[in-house]
């Protein structure tokens, strides 16, 4: 595996000399910019494989994407080939629909610790949650990004990732609406701890994430991507482009249905994804 491949395809040739705060916040930006949060894997009869050579060939030499597992396994080995003291950590993401968090880890965050300071690099969220800059380990603190405002609360050893919604203003309605009538809303996203883990606690996880019926995973195919103005996402058949901050806090969504000929050529033409597999939204 060729650390200047990966460049390629991220579009990344900067000077990568000194892993400091600024080299690996733009190779962050490329990485999110060039790589999708997809599951197509799933919805082509295709296995999703744990092991760095797999995730290497798939998403650097395929042009692929992947989940969080395999986006942030990619970007943990990038970041340690470059010479970042960086390590693996396991979070609980938040269920709105049962205003909770999963009992079991579910998630694969990185952390990357720079002159003492720490900081939260998540390549693998993807949709309107990705951050777009590696995060300060900090409680209680806003760290405004374009994306919106982000936050951890630390309490007791748990740290919970959170971000303030904004607006959404849809052309086809008169009026902005938000998910929720109070304005300012939080959502969360995750919690997790500071152990250290390894890939290797994330091999259950990935078969069960692939076989269980019950998780969104299965029931939709997503493909999203961070654009420098916002994402693009391809849920099943429905395509979303978010720019944010089109008007003063407030994003704006465009929704449309796509016939199955146009998921192949959206795929192709906002994502770069070509699919050796017939995909089955």
């Amino acid at each position: 595996m060729n650390i200047q491949e990966y460049f390629t395809r991220i579009s990344y040739n900067e000077s990568h000399k000194d892993a400091d705060l600024q080299t690996l916040t733009v190779i962050f930006q490329h990485h999110i910019q060039a790589i999708p949060f997809e599951n197509l894997s799933m919805h082509c009869g295709e296995t999703i494989e744990l092991d760095l050579q797999s995730i290497y060939n798939k998403i650097v030499r395929k042009k692929r994407g992947g989940w969080c597992l395999e986006s942030n396994h990619l970007l943990f080995w990038a970041l340690q080939e470059l010479g970042y003291d960086v390590c693996i950590l396991g979070g609980n993401s938040y269920e709105p629909a049962k205003s909770t968090y999963t009992a079991e880890i579910n998630h694969i965050l990185l952390k990357v610790v720079i002159k003492g300071n720490s900081y939260i690099v998540d390549a693998g969220f993807g949709g309107a949650y990705q951050a777009w800059q590696p995060l300060m380990l900090i409680s209680g603190k806003d760290q405004p990004q374009i994306p919106g405002i982000f936050r951890f609360m630390e309490d007791n050893g748990t740290w919970y990732f959170e971000k303030v919604k904004r607006k959404h203003y849809m052309p086809e309605q008169s009026v902005p609406f938000t998910d929720t009538p109070q304005l300012g809303n939080i959502r969360k996203i995750y919690r997790f701890t500071l152990e250290p883990r390894h890939i290797d606690d994330f091999q259950e996880l990935n078969t069960y994430l692939q076989v269980s019926p019950d998780t969104i995973l299965q029931k939709k195919s997503i493909c999203s991507l961070q654009t420098t103005e916002g994402i693009y996402a391809l849920v099943g058949w429905t395509f979303t482009e978010l720019k944010y901050n089109y008007m003063e806090d407030v994003d704006l969504v465009q929704i449309t249905t796509l016939t199955d000929e146009e998921v192949e050529k959206t795929l192709k033409d906002k994502f770069s994804i070509v699919l050796e597999n017939k995909l089955v939204p």
